[in-house]
């Protein structure tokens, strides 16, 4: 017999390097540093992975760019209420640039969290391009 027949397929194999990737996500919250480690082997390995695999490497990559996005936007937010706190007007926006940066947290945890539970199901990220969840 052939050593074909038990060999596994791609998705099979390649399924730890994107649980690597939402390990390193997931740790990130621990030490801020992980988060680029994590975008870093997505890139490098999204464009030979399987159909399932590249479909998370998206997801978590888009996942990261995001998080970005709304981060600045919130500091800028947190930057321009600080600078009007001298006259207690900034205090509103100080106190919905922290909100804020709270929900990004959270967003990122839970997308993480879903991307790595339908990994682990052997699928498909369902939406890779959707910036919800």
């Amino acid at each position: 017999m052939s050593d074909l027949a038990h060999t596994p397929d791609r998705a099979e194999e390649d399924k730890l390097l994107p649980i690597v990737v939402y390990a390193l996500y997931l740790l990130g919250f621990v030490n801020g540093l992980t988060f680029l480690a994590g975008l870093i082997v997505a890139y490098v390995n999204r464009s030979d992975a399987g159909p399932v695999n590249a479909s998370h490497y998206t997801f978590a990559i888009r996942t990261f760019w995001m998080s970005i996005g709304w981060f600045l936007a919130a500091l800028a937010l947190f930057l321009v209420g600080l600078a009007l706190s001298v006259v207690l007007i900034g205090i509103p926006l100080i106190v919905l640039a922290c909100a804020i940066f709270g929900a990004i947290g959270l967003w990122f945890a839970v997308r993480t969290i879903l991307g790595l539970v339908h990994l682990l199901r052997g699928e498909p990220y369902p939406r890779p391009q959707s910036w919800l969840i």
